[in-house]
This record gives structure tokens, sequence and C-alpha cells, in this order.
């Protein structure tokens, strides 16, 4: 299986994970988005656990209108399937535009991350 991470966002990820690990106050920039296809959900994620790898961090939009800060196993992700058998994708053309609190911010204001 194809994983939704390459070897570059795995590593800015960790990086990210450590650095909250040791307390650092940090407002990273997302390192990956990924969405389903056919389910209208979206993660954009800035840390990954140094402590497994793989549960991650960020802004989480299920597509019920409520994003929010939390947690989510790339394990899990990779298992889950749309309505339409449709798998979670990357964003091949995603690139980061602001702050994690700013996408928290205008997510939350319109219900869902929209960049």
């Amino acid at each position: 299986m194809k994983s939704l991470i390459t070897n570059d966002h795995r590593v800015q990820l960790l990086d990210n994970g450590a650095a909250a690990a040791r307390g650092e106050k940090r407002d990273p920039l997302p390192v990956v988005k990924l969405f389903t296809l056919d389910a209208h959900a979206a993660w954009l994620l800035t840390e990954l656990s140094p402590d497994d790898g793989d549960t991650a961090f960020g802004l989480i939009d299920l597509g019920i209108g409520t994003p929010e800060l939390g947690h989510v196993r790339l394990s899990v992700l990779e298992g889950i399937r749309g309505p339409q058998n449709l798998a979670v994708v990357r964003d091949l053309h995603f690139t980061p535009q602001r702050r994690l609190s700013e996408y928290v911010r205008l997510a939350q204001a319109d219900g869902s991350i929209n960049d």
C-alpha cells in the first residue's frame, strides 16, 4: 500500500513532533494535507509523534461543520474508505499559506477547511 506521506513529510512531521514533545511553543505551517475524494473530510497535519511514528496532530475536518485540532493515526487513515469506496489521499498541490493557528481560526469560522 502506498504511504499517505512522503519521506520528506515524515522527517518534517517528526521534527515538529519532537519539538512539541520537548514543550516548545510553536505555530508551525501544516506539512501535509490529506483528504477524502468522496466524503468532504480533510486533515492538515503538522506533527507526528516521535514515540510511535504513527500518531499525527493537526486540524481535523470530518466534513460535519466542526473542524478542530486533534490526533489521528496514519495507519487508521490508510484504511478509511468513503461512501464510494475511495481512499484518503494526499493533496499533491497543497502548499501551506498560513500557520496552523490561522487555519484553525478560519476553518472554525467557515465550518470547514477551505484551503
